[in-house]
């Protein structure tokens, strides 16, 4: 069942001469419980690609639905709701808060809902991060591959239709690296989340089920076909 679609997707930075094409006519489709990722250099339209598809960015022109919802019909109030419940952001920066704990900083998406934290499934992901016994730490007592654990609890605490997860491994060492893909992976296959992933490196991409390349903004399949 399709999950995300983009239509002729399009983001255009300037005018006239100075005009820069971001995303070129992008018509992308991810199956529910696929695990996407997409592959380009630093430019390359990639992050702009994914904060369209995540409802953080309005496009120049062209649509992206999310569980059949034209996101971009909504108004701002309307989109920031959705956004919350139904896409999961993970960034290469955590952007976690200081003063908060790891629980809270994990629960904060249901605490800004205005709902309670199933503590079941807050003890369940903590067990899925190997943060159990971090809970009440803060995140300046936590190494990095810590914190982006955190950061993807808190990406998950909603069950969000989307994950969406910019260069995630790309601040941290290959083995922290290795560790947070493999927990995108667990992700994937125990609670059958959506993910796309934004990297530059291919080797990453290739444990996805497909990868998308991206070039100065134009998205091809893996076997060179152009989406778009």
């Amino acid at each position: 069942m399709e999950i995300l679609r983009t239509e002729h997707l399009f983001k255009k930075y300037g005018k006239g001469s100075n005009e820069v094409i971001a995303v070129n006519d992008v018509n992308i489709s991810v199956e529910q419980g696929e695990f996407v990722a997409v592959v380009g250099s630093s430019g390359s339209g990639k992050s702009t690609l994914m904060h369209m598809m995540g409802g953080v960015d309005r496009p120049t022109s062209g649509r992206v639905l999310i569980e059949d919802n034209d996101i971009y019909r909504m108004n701002d109030d309307k989109l920031s709701i959705f956004r919350r419940r139904q896409v999961g952001l993970i960034y290469q920066f955590y952007n976690l808060i200081p003063v908060l704990t790891v629980e809270e900083n994990m629960t904060l998406p249901c605490e800004l809902d205005g709902k309670k934290p199933d503590p079941e499934f807050v003890q369940e992901l903590a067990g899925m991060l190997g943060l159990r016994k971090r809970m009440r730490h803060l995140p300046n007592e936590l190494s990095g591959g810590q914190q982006q654990r955190v950061a993807i609890g808190r990406a998950l605490i909603t069950r969000p239709a989307i994950l969406l997860a910019d260069e995630p491994t790309g601040n941290l060492d290959t083995k922290a690296g290795n560790t947070i893909m493999e927990i995108l992976k667990i992700s994937n296959r125990r609670y059958k989340q959506t993910v796309i992933m934004i990297t530059h490196n291919l080797e990453l991409a290739k444990q996805a089920d497909r990868v998308l390349n991206i070039e100065d903004g134009y998205v091809f399949s893996g076997d060179g076909e152009v989406w778009g």
